[in-house]
């Protein structure tokens, strides 16, 4: 069932107990209310952005903060400066400039930045506080909900890291305008993700709104964000450090991160889920879990989005290769995320190095010439 929210605010809990919010707005102006509702006596506010990010926002939300003392650290912008070196510097910076627990980190950017901001305060001092402004669609949809932090290991995907909840989110869904469309675009690919995993009603509505989602209409996208987290954090709550049900997040992922490591990151995170989906709606068809006409209609709903559904720069060999070094791997199985139906994902350890070669070449681009 899609909510038409009214709130401007989830609350995701554990236990029935309430870890952290997530609150929608219009602007970064609201964020100094919600810090002081936490009732923690901050002294420094560090914000943690990336180079593309900083220079449009990093004033903007300095402006928000009045009363506090607020630096900022800017990263390298891309996925292949998610990696321990920088995550030193970053350590480097804190140490020097002396942040203690008392003091505050803030991610703002996409999930890249969140991923690096997450994992330092988890480990800085083994543990500080930080909240998550994400900047981009994937980022508010997917990586700032959840608590995974992490960073890549010699271009393996998220392979360092540590489950480590922020003390709050905070959404400016305007900034969403100033995105690209490629961008934009990407981060729909979690979408898509988080109905045909658990939600058809709320597939079914992304199909229906298709036209005012692609418009980038605000309340249209207020009401896909909010009942999205609501889905993960739903999902995140029963399993926050992913010892079950929570797996199910990473349909898409497996045969996703493989071929975005193959292609050398040139391909953004969410283009390379949503050819996982497809990958792996392939798999499902052919285990007899779900029909053709299903596998055909998941696959062509992501065209619509401008999402790619066929890849024609991959080796199947090599695709396989670092699906095979993947972090879900349990033993010499894969926990492959397989769809039953549209909207209930499984997990399934039956998936076959054929299975994987089988899928990945369905979703080869062949030229009919």
């Amino acid at each position: 069932m899609v909510k038409y929210v009214k709130d401007d605010r989830l609350t995701v809990k554990r236990d029935g107990e309430r870890i952290y919010d997530i609150v929608y707005s219009d602007s970064f102006e609201g964020i100094k209310t919600e810090i002081l509702t936490l009732e923690k006596s901050y002294k420094r506010i560090c914000i943690v952005t990336d180079t593309n990010v900083g220079p449009l926002y990093s004033d903007q939300l300095k402006a928000a903060l009045t009363g506090y003392e607020v630096s900022v650290y800017e990263i390298p912008a891309g996925e292949e400066h998610k990696n321990l070196d920088e995550i030193r510097k970053i350590y480097t910076y804190l140490i020097e400039n002396h942040f203690d627990r008392r003091d505050l980190l803030i991610a703002l950017g996409g999930g890249v930045t969140g991923d690096m901001c997450g994992y330092t305060a988890a480990t800085y001092l083994r543990g500080i506080d930080f909240i998550q402004v994400p900047t981009t669609l994937l980022a508010q949809c997917d990586s700032s909900i959840g608590g995974k932090t992490g960073v890549d290991l010699d271009g393996y995907k998220n392979m360092v890291g540590a489950f480590y909840m922020p003390v709050l989110v905070y959404m400016n869904l305007k900034v969403l305008d100033s995105l690209d469309d490629r961008q934009y675009y990407s981060g729909f690919a979690e979408v898509m993700k988080h109905g045909l995993i658990k939600d058809d009603k709320f597939y079914s509505w992304l199909i229906d709104n298709m036209y005012e989602i692609c418009d980038r209409d605000y309340e249209t996208l207020k009401i896909m964000i909010y009942n999205n987290c609501l889905i993960k954090g739903k999902v995140v709550e029963a399993d926050p450090t992913e010892k079950g049900e929570r797996a199910i997040l990473n349909f898409g992922h497996t045969i996703g991160h493989s071929i975005e490591k193959a292609s050398g990151f040139r391909r953004l995170h969410g283009e390379c889920v949503a050819l996982g989906c497809v990958a792996a709606a392939y798999i499902s068809w052919h285990h007899k879990l779900i029909s053709m006409e299903e596998y055909y209609e998941i696959r062509d709903m992501f065209v619509p989005f401008n999402l790619p559904i066929s890849v024609d720069d991959v080796d199947p060999e090599d695709i396989l290769k670092y699906t095979r070094s993947d972090k879900k791997m349990a033993g010499d199985k894969i926990r492959f995320i397989l769809l039953s139906r549209i909207g209930n994902a499984l997990i399934d350890e039956t998936v076959t190095d054929q299975d994987i070669l089988d899928a990945v070449n369905a979703i080869l681009w062949k030229d009919e010439d």
